[in-house]
């Protein structure tokens, strides 16, 4: 049986970019003769600590463990026909387990969906940027025997440093994100879902919601999902912490969604995964026109693009004041997803690619 070994961070059902990439494809590929395992270097007790001031000492050792993690992979390398890379091998400037796996039998698959050849780090960690290999990006990428990019911008990037590059986009598995009826009782809730290291992105919006709260009081809530320590006292708002088993069921208490991002060129890398959630949902959705975002919003038709702090006003009391522009919109917004962003669409196509890599091998 042919064997994929993925290269990535964080445990199943962790991480956005690995569920949305590659994991939700598992068992497809599983179904049609191809066994997939992840090597991931971050536990559950690790994330309590990583992404927080200090713990120095604990930092150190999960370094020293994610070494011997890879070393342990490069050790079984022959094993497998394929070496998924997501993103990188390790979380340093090193490229040693790289190289080592294109030294292998298997063929190597270079996969990303951020501008990571800029440096991104958490505020935790900023005092340890200098760690982050960013620069080593178009080496990864020269390397691989298919690069898998998540939109135009970062496919156009790749293809400076190799010839076979796929813009594979971020999908969702619409068996699993299915609408629910809205709740028209209460105040119409407007949404952000992210991350801790996406928290900054949602104070782009900030200016816009403090104007809308001011004209439309207790017809309107603010929810944020995704940082449990965000507090903004001025919209009320406790942040909720991202949990797996209630990621749904967060998703769905909004009735719009929105999605700010600075008009810089880390957020024009971002593959629109925050919009694509609530639009399987059937949530209405509200974007900046950054990088593929307006790819996938038709402004008017199946969402809205906002670029200011006027517009943004403006499209989000159309909304709050029109329950049937909001159904309509949701309902194409899923058609959209179905369409051209779900595992449906797509996962035929990794067959494909995988298959092809595997049969050249042979």
């Amino acid at each position: 049986m042919p064997r994929i070994l993925f290269i990535a961070s964080h445990r199943p059902g962790r991480a956005p970019g690995q569920r949305f990439r590659f994991e939700q494809y598992f068992d497809h590929l599983e179904r049609h003769g191809i066994q997939c395992e992840l090597s991931h270097l971050v536990t559950a007790e690790d994330d309590a600590v990583l992404y927080r001031k200090g713990h120095y000492f604990r930092k150190a050792g999960f370094v020293r463990r994610s070494h011997a993690i890879r070393r342990s992979d490069v050790d079984r390398m022959n094993e497998f026909d394929i070496i998924f890379i997501f993103r990188e091998a390790l979380m340093t400037r090193s490229t040693r387990y790289e190289e080592a796996f294109r030294r292998s039998g298997a063929r190597i698959v270079f996969d990303f969906d951020d501008a990571i050849w800029l440096t991104n780090v958490s505020d935790a960690n900023r005092r340890w940027a200098w760690l982050k290999g960013a620069g080593k990006t178009p080496h990864l990428i020269a390397m691989a025997d298919l690069v898998m990019a998540g939109n135009d911008y970062l496919a156009n990037y790749a293809r400076q440093w190799n010839g076979r590059v796929e813009v594979v986009p971020t999908t969702i598995d619409t068996d699993e994100y299915q609408a629910v009826p809205r709740n028209e009782d209460g105040p119409v809730r407007i949404g952000w879902s992210g991350s801790l290291t996406t928290i900054q992105h949602f104070q782009y919006a900030i200016p816009a919601l403090r104007t809308l709260k001011a004209r439309m009081g207790d017809r309107i809530a603010i929810d944020v999902v995704g940082d449990g320590d965000f507090r903004e006292p001025s919209l009320d708002i406790v942040g909720k912490p991202w949990r797996k088993e209630s990621e749904l069921d967060d998703l769905r208490a909004m009735d719009i969604g929105i999605m700010p991002l600075p008009d810089d060129e880390w957020a024009k890398g971002k593959c629109g995964l925050k919009g694509l959630q609530y639009m399987a949902l059937g949530i209405p959705t509200v974007m900046s026109p950054v990088g593929v975002n307006s790819e996938i919003i038709q402004d008017g038709s199946n969402g809205f693009l906002a670029r200011g702090e006027d517009e943004w006003v403006e499209r989000l009391t159309r909304l709050v004041e029109d329950a049937e522009l909001r159904r309509r919109l949701g309902a194409e917004a899923m058609r959209t997803v179905e369409e051209r962003y779900s595992v449906n669409a797509w996962k035929d196509r990794y067959l494909e690619l995988f298959t092809e890599l595997i049969e050249n091998k042979r």
